[in-house]
């Protein structure tokens, strides 16, 4: 494998038909007629062909990049974001391309028809270049492999991506494209946003179209979604969605486009419910929010979250059925699925719960009256403040699925510390760049919890964090 031991910092930023656009301003250009969408197609297919050998975040491209998705759509005439070139993750189908799921267990086939999500996407108007790297199936909070390449953080190439949408992540904050599919079923999109210095907001459960896997599981951690550069990118998508299809238990979202006036009251937390305390740099981060938060006219207290004290280990014996489930029905992703071949990690996880699978009527019974603690938490609180992460991106190597399971998890649990509790409880949330970075120049993310359905809320104080300190950019490291 390559190894990458010095800085290198990776962006395709240039003066070509996306220049610096986000999707909005890209779709933007693509109406006034002063872009063409197969010209930003083409210029971001090479961005992303300059940029792949060292993030290796492709897993396949489409047969023609110009002329991909539903009919009208990826043509600059329909949709928010008309025109705008962009990836779907690979654990969901795309008509016409393979869904590996980033797995080396079974021979991937092309996929007969787009996924229900994917329908929802290109309603949009994206073109659709082709899918993105995932660790396998998910699981890990790594873009990372036992025989393949990782996806690297175009910030530093010596480090982690994140995962599991590594390899969205990676391709937009290195500029190669301006949005993509990403999906969080304990952090996936908001973990790779905090690493790799993007927004990453995992919508209310049956805020978007839901995916067939995930309704027929006891509970549904799932939420489909993007990463972006600007919070207008990922407003500007779910009100997209939204004119596709609304669900009509939520709350509608509409547009947000910018910052209230509302003060807000803010509950704020630096180290995790399960007890794991965040390193100095998060912890900075964290904190150093909060003040800008304050002078901004919110009102910002301590908060506990008081999830179950069980609630690590009852999701981990969760995730370990779900790796299970994948063993025995991995038939119908491909007829060669040989669960031996499925990574450490993947294995692992299975084992963890036949350990334990006697205890799984009360792991439910409890992750779903999680609802109950927070919702508690949230009493006379607009929003909660806290870490994505329990510490900063780690190199690769360090969730690398080649490192003794039991060593492995252990290392997992200390990181993946505050995101899994939205997904079990179904609520939003959403990761953006603090103002801190590391001593390596690498983001630091923070993350915004909110009510079910809450999203507009956490858009618009995204969006005031946003104008009050621009994100940095890549291009400028």
């Amino acid at each position: 494998m390559t190894t990458f031991d010095e800085r290198t910092t990776v962006h395709a930023f240039r003066d070509d038909a996306l220049g610096e656009h986000d999707a909005v301003g890209l779709a933007a250009a693509i109406r006034r007629g002063e872009v063409g969408a197969a010209e930003a197609a083409r210029d971001a297919a090479a961005r992303v062909r300059e940029v792949e050998s060292r993030l290796r975040a492709v897993q396949v491209y489409a047969r023609d990049p110009e002329r991909t998705g539903l009919p009208a759509h990826g043509t600059g005439e329909v949709g928010a974001f008309a025109g705008v070139p962009t990836f779907v993750k690979d654990n969901t189908d795309y008509r016409g391309l393979p869904t590996g799921h980033g797995s080396a267990a079974f021979t991937p086939r092309a996929a007969r028809r787009h996924a229900p999500f994917v329908r929802q996407f290109l309603s949009t108007g994206v073109t659709v270049l082709g899918k993105t790297r995932l660790p396998e199936f998910g699981f890990s909070p790594s873009t990372e492999y036992e025989g393949a390449e990782p996806v690297r953080n175009p910030w530093h190439t010596g480090y982690s991506a994140g995962g599991s949408s590594g390899g969205s992540a990676a391709l937009v904050a290195a500029g190669a494209v301006p949005l993509a599919h990403a999906n969080d079923g304990g952090g996936s999109i908001r973990i790779p946003a905090a690493c790799c210095g993007l927004v990453g907001l995992k919508p209310t459960r049956g805020r978007v179209v839901p995916n067939a896997q995930s309704r027929q599981l006891p509970l549904d951690i799932v939420s489909d979604g993007v990463v972006s550069r600007s919070v207008r990118d990922s407003a500007a998508f779910l009100a997209a969605a939204e004119t596709y299809w609304r669900n009509p238990k939520l709350p509608p979202v509409g547009l947000a486009e910018g910052p209230t006036g509302q003060r807000l009251r803010i509950g704020f937390l630096v180290d995790s419910p399960n007890g794991v305390r965040s390193d100095t740099a998060t912890r900075e981060a964290v904190t150093g929010t909060a003040a800008t938060l304050e002078r901004l006219g919110h009102t910002v207290e301590p908060v506990e979250l008081a999830v179950d004290p069980s609630f690590t280990d009852d999701f981990l014996t969760y995730w370990g059925l779900l790796s299970f489930l994948l063993g025995v029905t991995g038939r119908t992703l491909g007829a060669d699925f040989d669960r031996r071949r499925m990574d450490a990690l993947s294995r692992g996880l299975r084992q963890t719960y036949l350990d334990d699978w006697r205890r799984t009527p009360g792991v439910l019974r409890r992750l779903k009256r999680t609802r109950e603690a927070y919702a508690a938490s949230f009493r006379g609180l607009d929003l909660v403040l806290s870490p994505v992460l329990a510490h900063t991106t780690p190199p690769i190597g360090h969730l690398s699925p080649t490192v003794p399971y039991r060593a492995l998890i252990e290392r997992i649990l200390a990181y993946v510390a505050f995101t899994p509790v939205n997904n079990v409880v179904g609520t939003p949330s959403i990761s953006v760049p603090a103002a801190h970075a590391t001593t390596d120049g690498l983001p630091v993310g923070v993350m915004f919890s909110g009510r079910p359905g809450g999203e507009r809320k956490l858009l618009e104080v995204a969006f005031q964090l946003e104008a009050d300190r621009p994100f940095r950019r890549i291009q400028d490291a």
